[in-house]
């Protein structure tokens, strides 16, 4: 077999399992319902920061004097993609907003935006508090805005920021190795950087384990007070089963290896949470709520706990949502 031919069939799994969702998100302009929620004081726009639904208007409202949400949907996602999430913030009285990137863009580029968009958020603030919750690979671009090599763009230097990543390939996409090898590129004459950048996008050199975004993580600046790290053991996960309840779509992305790396645990004030869960599942979708990750949530303080009178609706929202 030529070496262009080897190298096309070592990227196809790239094809099958290299982004999170196995279809497009479907869009959801739905209005949030407020919920608990304290009245606004603030009316802004901040590009890519929104609410956390797809209607094109992306003005933020919000109370100021109270600590935000800021939500990272992952591969193909989009603000809307975590609307339902963002309910369950409100249903506690907590305020969620959602950044949108281009997620086939550079991994690098996409944590520049949040950066500026999280300082500009910031200042609206009177409540310096902020939790930054990044899904798979928006877990990636949270955790490298927050590094310390950023500490100059960030001129809110009072903020405390929470970062949480979830189910976030930290060590580097496995099935995207053949992209980092560079003897590969040079056999196929080119054929390889080319089907990565057409898979992938702009990030195909950042997401593997060879390269500098992924050996070389920055320690994270002052202002991340904590790192929650929510580790999904994926194996066995099942997103969609027949009417037999055979699986027909497994919900298996990430490994256990892709998601531990020494330097990024070894961070202080960071806590690895180990749940079995699949890719998706952790986040919700149809049929299935997120009741693991918002245990999860709750127990690390990040969401308040649901009152007992309050059980009951939380489960028709639920029920609801889901």
């Amino acid at each position: 077999m030529a070496p262009s031919l080897r190298c096309a069939a070592a990227l196809l799994p790239l094809l099958l399992g290299g982004c999170t969702l196995s279809s497009p998100h479907v869009q959801d302009t739905q209005p949030l319902d407020r919920g608990r929620l304290p009245l606004p004081d603030v009316t802004v726009q901040i590009p890519q920061l929104g609410p956390c639904t797809d209607d094109p208007d992306r003005t933020l409202r919000f109370d100021s004097r109270q600590p935000v949400a800021v939500l990272v949907h992952g591969c193909r996602g989009s603000a809307g993609r975590f609307r339902a999430l963002a309910q369950l913030h409100a249903f506690h009285g907590q305020q969620a907003v959602c950044f949108s990137y281009d997620s086939g863009g550079s991994l690098v580029r996409g944590a520049d935006q949040l950066v500026k968009a999280l300082d500009t958020l910031a200042g609206h603030l009177r409540d310096r508090n902020v939790t930054v919750i990044g899904h798979s690979m928006g877990g990636l671009v949270a955790r490298k805005a927050m590094e310390s090599e950023r500490q100059g763009e960030w001129r809110q230097r009072d903020v405390k920021v929470s970062l949480v990543t979830v189910s976030a390939p930290v060590a580097g996409i496995a099935v995207a190795r053949p992209c980092g090898e560079r003897a590969l590129q040079w056999l196929s004459l080119g054929i390889v950087p080319a089907m990565c950048w057409a898979i992938t996008g702009d990030n195909w050199h950042e997401i593997v384990a060879s390269s500098e975004f992924i050996r070389s993580p920055k320690p994270l600046m002052p202002s991340v007070q904590r790192y929650v790290k929510v580790v999904t053991d994926e194996r066995g996960a099942c997103r969609r089963r027949d009417a037999a309840g055979a699986c027909i779509e497994g919900d298996f992305i990430f490994s256990l290896a892709e998601q531990y790396h020494p330097v990024v645990d070894g961070y202080p004030r960071l806590s690895n949470v180990e749940v079995k869960e699949g890719h998706v599942g952790i986040v919700g979708y149809k049929d299935a709520a997120p009741r693991k990750l918002l245990a999860i949530l709750q127990e690390q303080g990040v969401i308040a706990p649901t009152s007992p009178e309050r059980r009951a609706a939380l489960e028709r929202l639920l029920a609801d949502l889901y």
